[in-house]
């Protein structure tokens, strides 16, 4: 699986941690750094690749979380979630077909993240189910937007 990662300037240690488990697993790591201020166009840089299909899937990391969430569904394609426990790295893919992964680094520590991510990998969304309405709604919305 190929995966972008990203995070703002405070981030750094926990995405390197993260990518590091990432290759460990033999995943494809395209990594959009941490030097950007304005950790929104490092949000939006990964959630286009994504969105764009070079990308499988993504992991964005700033201080909550709440930026880089918000920052990343501003882009058409790109749907992001906040991680913050199992129950929500379970439903993000199996209910919402999450696309993008959210850490807060300052309200989870690397080995809670690294949990997550290694459980929100192992999801998938399989149609069908009574979240498809849903989600074939927000998506066909997003394809509609100019």
């Amino acid at each position: 699986m190929r995966i972008a990662i990203g995070c703002d300037p405070n981030a750094t240690q926990e995405k390197e941690h993260l990518k590091a488990v990432l290759e460990s697993l033999k995943h494809d790591v395209v990594d959009f750094g941490s030097d950007d201020p304005i950790y929104a166009n490092t949000a939006i840089a990964v959630a286009e690749y994504v969105a764009s299909g070079k990308a499988d899937r993504g992991v964005l990391i700033c201080g909550t979380g709440l930026g880089m969430t918000i920052s990343a569904n501003k882009v058409k394609g790109a749907y992001a979630a906040l991680l913050a426990d199992s129950y929500s790295a379970e439903r993000s893919i199996k209910s919402n077909n999450a696309n993008i992964a959210c850490f807060g680094a300052f309200t989870l520590g690397p080995k809670v993240m690294e949990g997550l991510l290694r459980e929100w990998l192992g999801y998938e969304y399989k149609p069908g189910t009574p979240s498809e309405a849903k989600v074939s709604r927000y998506v066909e919305y997003d394809m509609s937007r100019r």
